[in-house]
């Protein structure tokens, strides 16, 4: 069977690392880092990967005409998101005073606020940190609820429908640290940079089928 995984070039984020790590643990699927618009048309499960700010996660894929065909792989194919792959698919980040972003979400995406009572904890929230399953997913097979993940963010996702939400996580405040509807499934942490439990994630990707 056909397994062609298009990893999303739009010039943000950390495209070889996230293609690697689905190349080892799905070595006979195809996958390609592309910003072509066509090759992600045809492929059949495509991942959305990026770091960075989202004013110019938006400008990067407008430049390289890329947000109608993420808008239709969000729509119609096995869809990984992954950190700012996850905050721009909602409809507008506190980022400098407010930035539009896909809207494919109903929600925001907000900073964390320090604490004065824990000092120690800083912005952005930085390291490896537990992720408490909040509803049954393929994508969560063979991983422990709480299993620990790797994160890297200032801002965090906050969905308009509880129901879009498949993972929290505490730093400074609990927050949504995975959504996950129909044939959609998006991370704030990076399972590229998760050791084992993040390359079951990916592996668990690659074998999706959201039509079961």
């Amino acid at each position: 069977m056909s397994n062609t995984i298009a990893v999303i070039d739009y010039g943000m984020g950390n495209l070889r690392s996230v293609a690697k790590a689905i190349e080892h643990v799905a070595p006979k699927s195809n996958t390609q880092i592309t910003s072509d618009p066509v090759v992600i048309a045809k492929a059949d499960r495509v991942v959305f990967p990026g770091q960075g700010a989202a004013r110019d996660c938006m400008k990067n894929l407008a430049s390289h005409d890329l947000s109608e065909a993420v808008h239709s792989a969000f729509n119609n194919k096995p869809f990984l998101g992954i950190c700012m792959g996850l905050q721009v698919l909602f409809e507008q980040s506190d980022e400098n005073d407010g930035v539009a972003c896909l809207g494919l979400v109903a929600g925001g995406v907000q900073r964390f606020k320090r604490l004065l009572h824990r000092p120690t904890d800083k912005v952005p929230h930085m390291g490896w940190n537990q992720v408490g399953q909040l509803q049954p997913h393929d994508l969560w097979q063979g991983i422990n609820d709480h299993a620990r993940f790797y994160f890297v963010h200032s801002y965090y996702v906050t969905p308009a429908d509880n129901n879009w939400i498949a993972a929290h996580t505490d730093y400074l405040v609990p927050f949504t640290s995975a959504v996950a509807r129909d044939n959609v499934f998006a991370t704030q942490f990076h399972p590229e940079k998760s050791a084992d439990s993040g390359l079951r994630l990916l592996q668990n990707f690659t074998q999706w089928d959201p039509q079961k």
